[in-house]
């Protein structure tokens, strides 16, 4: 009895260590689209001792995960969403960590002309003016949110659109896998289109307007809310996230010799 009793509370303690040491983070498609969490995981788990396991969805729903204390921290791309989070109390702050850019996706004859374009909404007005088929990820997420922006900046209103926009309410992969099939034009983070193999005919039209900037900030979930959260592993992951071994590897992942994500963590959180 009191060996089946030793072995039951090894069990117990190592059940414990685990719990202690995992910690969950929601995180937009494009991140783990990139690849780059392959690079991150598993350094941070050999540095803190530290499982991150993450849930990948846009970052609507990430911020709602967030606010229902669902997860530890969040990672996105929607600075308004973010802002609007720690406003009103789920969130402890906000933390730039890296930032890439979107681009425009097309069809390599470019029918809709977008490559000529000045602007990112002068491309958008393109396709629209030409009806050339576009996917839309319409699924609430910081890509979404930008290519709505854009659209807005444009002048034009997607719900007045016709069946050439196609909005699939999926991730960036799979919006991008949707596109490619169509051979249709679809608003991207640089990231997950260079990492996306399927790109059949599909090429990079247009891109370096500013409005196409692409931020991700790291938002600590508040423990006031949710008492459970894992407030302290949290805090280590950011310090982590903001380290020169996070900037070193974040700003050496390159695919094709292209960088994909630029470290731009300070020393402030807001």
């Amino acid at each position: 009895m009191t060996r089946i009793l030793l072995a039951l509370l090894a069990i117990l303690s190592a059940t414990h260590t685990s719990s202690a040491d995992t910690m969950r983070m929601a995180v937009t498609t494009s991140f783990h689209n990139s690849g780059l969490s392959n690079v991150l995981l598993p350094e941070i788990e050999k540095d803190l001792g530290l499982e991150v396991q993450l849930l990948v969805v846009g970052t609507g729903q990430a911020i709602r995960l967030g606010k229902a204390g669902d997860v530890d921290a969040v990672l996105v791309h929607s600075k308004s969403a973010e802002e609007e989070f720690v406003a009103s109390g789920h969130g402890l702050h906000r933390r730039e960590i890296m930032y890439n850019d979107f681009v425009i996706v097309g069809p390599e004859g470019d029918p809709a002309g977008v490559g000529k374009a000045g602007t990112a909404a002068e491309a958008l007005s393109a396709v629209a003016a030409s009806e050339s088929l576009f996917v839309s990820r319409g699924d609430d997420s910081g890509t979404h949110a930008k290519e709505l922006s854009i659209w807005a900046t444009a002048d034009l209103d997607p719900i007045e659109f016709g069946s050439w926009y196609r909005d699939v309410g999926a991730g960036m992969g799979a919006a991008l896998n949707t596109a490619s099939g169509m051979g249709a034009y679809i608003l991207a983070d640089r990231a997950s289109w260079l990492n996306f193999r399927n790109k059949a005919d599909q090429t990079l039209l247009f891109e370096g307007d500013p409005i196409l900037f692409n931020q991700y900030a790291y938002l600590p979930v508040n423990p006031e809310h949710h008492a459970y959260v894992k407030a302290g592993l949290a805090a280590a992951l950011e310090d982590w996230m903001t380290s020169p071994k996070a900037e070193a590897l974040i700003n050496g992942y390159r695919i094709n010799g292209e960088t994909l994500f630029t470290h731009n963590a300070t020393g402030e959180a807001h």
